[in-house]
């Protein structure tokens, strides 16, 4: 894949921040897509199964784009689509993918998933630079209620890493939470009676899976069977925003307590009844935005024992994103005029972020596809200050070569908790984003390389963990 030419993926990783991949991320639900279950694979000219007549309409829409007829694709949309996404919208979303992924070469495969009054119908698509993951949620009148773009699935097979040992752990299904919220994770225990020490992992960004997937990696698989091996338990769990897209989009006023902080003090709650866990040894690991939010989390749970993070970020949130894009950009070594000017849009929306007001709450206008209602709960917390305010001991990780949270992130961390006595400080050198080593300058296809969390991170997390 030309490096160069990649640079939509981290769209998914980063301006996905509901869980919609749009440089404006406003297209219908934006807090994720359904979960994935009962999946049924098509050929592109299949239409024999019960959900051709839903397959088929997802194909048109998807042809509908790569002709660029947006008046034609916007007729599909439901009254919230066209609302949330007009027609200017849907055409500069169109093209920033097309900016980013190269021109639209063809539709491969399809497949579907039934999530209550909802299809949702996966568009496999071939683009010059790289495959992506077009999800067209469908209602019961065939109409488009969502729009999602991911990374198109990898055909390798995952392979757990050397220092994985299978045979030291187990592996059960459990359900996080419980009523009308109740997502299904996965618990690793290690062999043994225990009481073993847990930890849960929080998601960043993004209608993530339990495994945190992106293309062929999966960072929390491999730090669940690494600390499962170290003797260590973990609860990982499907993201609020993946299971329960649509229903989570319709909460005007959601933020991060029902995208994130919710369901990861259940999974807590979880451990603490759980046989063969030590119910005073619960720590909760955040990746990205799950990182920058455990000092949140610690607030809310001051029995946790520990926190820690993991390329958690620092400023203020809506900053990320044409930070980000500026970074993309500038990746082939110069920055177009329509690059610019989707990153000076970026900035003016981030700024809007910035000015919100209590008296915008359930304001309908969404920024970076969020309502103001998210932004609004997070203009005022400052994750350095939080956690100087906590008792837990907590862990900092950081790759020196992630670009998506950098080390001016880690700085902020160091800088406000230096002399707090229970804090520690690592960094990676050769490590990105997921804290898989690379070299050189870092560029979103790394992430369509397989790879693993470095031995490293595991070991550090285990000796820290057990150290108490």
């Amino acid at each position: 894949m030309n490096t160069t030419r990649s640079k939509w993926h981290d769209l998914v990783l980063v301006h996905n921040v509901l869980g919609v991949l749009a440089l404006t991320l406003s297209v219908g639900a934006y807090f994720g897509f359904p979960g994935t279950q009962s999946m049924n694979e098509f050929s592109v000219a299949d239409r024999q199964d019960e959900s051709a007549g839903l397959v088929a309409t997802a194909h048109e829409f998807v042809a509908l784009l790569a002709k660029k007829d947006y008046a034609g694709a916007v007729s599909h949309f439901d009254d919230t689509m066209k609302t949330a996404m007009p027609q200017p919208k849907l055409e500069e979303t169109w093209n920033a993918l097309l900016t980013q992924a190269g021109p639209f070469k063809q539709q491969v495969k399809s497949t579907t998933e039934k999530r209550g009054n909802y299809t949702v119908v996966h568009v496999l698509s071939e683009f010059r630079d790289a495959s992506v993951d077009i999800r067209v949620v469908l209602d019961l009148q065939k109409r488009v209620a969502g729009l999602f773009f991911a990374p198109g699935e990898s055909l390798a097979e995952y392979t757990p890493p050397a220092y994985v040992k299978t045979a030291s752990f187990s592996e059960k299904e459990v359900s996080v939470g419980s009523g009308e919220w109740a997502l299904p994770g996965t618990l690793t225990m290690p062999v043994g009676a225990g009481p073993f020490p847990a930890v849960v992992l929080v998601h960043g960004s993004g209608p993530n899976d339990r495994d945190e997937s992106i293309g062929p990696n999966k960072p929390f698989r491999d730090l669940a069977g690494g600390l499962a091996s170290q003797g260590i338990a973990v609860l990982r769990y499907e993201k609020r925003s993946r299971q329960y897209g649509p229903k989570l989009a319709a909460m005007v006023n959601a933020t991060v307590k029902e995208e994130v902080t919710d369901d990861a003090l259940a999974a807590v709650s979880l451990l603490r009844k759980t046989t063969g866990i030590d119910p005073k040894q619960i720590y909760v690991l955040g990746h990205s935005l799950g990182g920058m939010l455990v000092p949140r989390i610690g607030q809310l749970d001051p029995n946790i024992s520990g926190l820690i993070s993991l390329a958690g970020a620092t400023g203020n949130f809506a900053d990320v994103i044409p930070e980000q894009m500026n970074y993309l950009a500038s990746l082939d070594g110069t920055i177009s005029s329509e690059e610019q000017a989707r990153i000076d849009d970026a900035k003016a929306q981030a700024n809007k972020i910035k000015s919100l007001k209590p008296s915008d709450l359930g304001s309908k206008t969404l920024y970076f596809g969020a309502p103001a209602a998210y932004w609004l709960d997070l203009l005022d917390y400052d994750p350095p200050a939080s956690a100087k305010t906590i008792k837990q001991r907590l862990l900092i990780l950081q790759g020196e070569r992630d670009y998506q949270v950098t080390m001016t992130a880690f700085q902020r961390w160091k800088a406000a908790l230096a002399t707090k006595p229970n804090v520690v400080f690592k960094t990676y050198p050769q490590l990105n984003h997921l804290f898989i080593a690379g070299t050189g300058k870092s560029t979103p296809a790394e992430y369509e390389q397989p790879g693993h969390v470095d031995e490293r991170v595991i070991q550090d997390l285990a000796e820290w963990i057990k150290k108490k």
